[in-house]
């Protein structure tokens, strides 16, 4: 098993080109479409699930990163941007598909914006809520990221 610091070591040098979108089985029926995340659709097991909806056009939601955490984003309605931060580049990533999310890595920086009218956005996570898993200043981001 890897010691504490050489885990922390490896969460560190995650890029945002370990982030991508998945396409999610979509079962198509006249009646409407089902889309099925189940088995290994997604790298991890969902511990906790959460949506957001109402948010203002002109808000933003995230800005923080994880240390341990993966999440997995679907836009279930509307469209909004995720722009994703490993402290040496930054992507926008535009969800706007129920059928296409976002895997986030840990040790990934991101924020939410650009929410269009009626969006949802639905948050699978690797684990429950944990506020010691949450670097929420940018400052102790980068610092996080050099080690």
């Amino acid at each position: 098993m890897a010691s504490n610091s050489s885990a922390q070591k490896i969460i560190s040098v995650t890029t945002v080109e370990d982030c991508k979108i998945i396409e999610i089985p979509k079962i198509k029926d006249p009646r409407g479409n089902i889309a099925v995340i189940e088995k290994d659709v997604i790298p991890f097991e969902t511990k906790r699930v959460y949506y957001l909806y109402d948010v203002p056009s002109d808000a933003s939601r995230g800005g923080h990163a994880h240390i341990h955490l993966c999440q997995f984003l679907i836009a279930l309605s509307g469209s909004f941007d995720v722009i994703l931060n490993d402290g040496e580049k930054q992507k926008k990533v535009t969800l706007n598909k129920p059928n296409k999310g976002l895997l986030i890595k840990s040790g990934i920086w991101r924020e939410l914006e650009n929410f269009s009218s009626g969006s949802v956005c639905l948050v699978l996570a690797s684990n429950v809520f944990n506020e010691e898993d949450y670097i929420r200043s940018f400052d102790a981001f980068k610092l996080f990221k050099s080690r």
